[in-house]
């Protein structure tokens, strides 16, 4: 189980990474970006329990990340908290339950993953 404060503190130990909350009326909803681009490489939002396999009412807190294609396949037959991302692209996002329990480990590399992912690309001149 992890806290809102423990994923933006995780977030912030990566290189120019900058959190905030940019919709209006939300203060639990963060976008983690990069520092340099703004590109956003996570959001912590909340989500209807049963629309993310949770039983009860309420809202479930909720990490999205942005994961290449055939290593979220294999994390989700790994882990039952990883799904296919709620209200994101879920082909290339994933969501992980923060109240499950996918190891920090591996908390840790797919958030790394996800900002490597999204990090902004230098082109070659050819």
């Amino acid at each position: 189980m992890y806290t809102r404060e423990e994923i933006i503190e995780m977030a912030l130990a990566l290189p120019g990474c900058g959190t905030d909350t940019p919709f209006e009326g939300d203060g639990y909803s963060t976008v983690l970006r990069h520092g340099d681009t703004g590109k956003w490489f996570g959001l912590i939002l909340k989500g209807p329990r049963r629309r993310v396999g949770l039983t009860g009412e309420g809202q479930a807190a909720l990490l999205n990340l942005k994961c290449d294609p055939l290593t979220s396949y294999g994390l989700m037959q790994e882990y039952p908290d990883i799904l296919p991302a709620y209200h994101m692209n879920k082909h290339l996002w994933i969501t992980l339950r923060l109240e499950g329990d996918v190891p920090r480990e591996t908390l840790e590399m797919l958030m790394r993953m996800s900002y490597d992912l999204t990090a902004h690309r230098r082109r070659h001149k050819t």
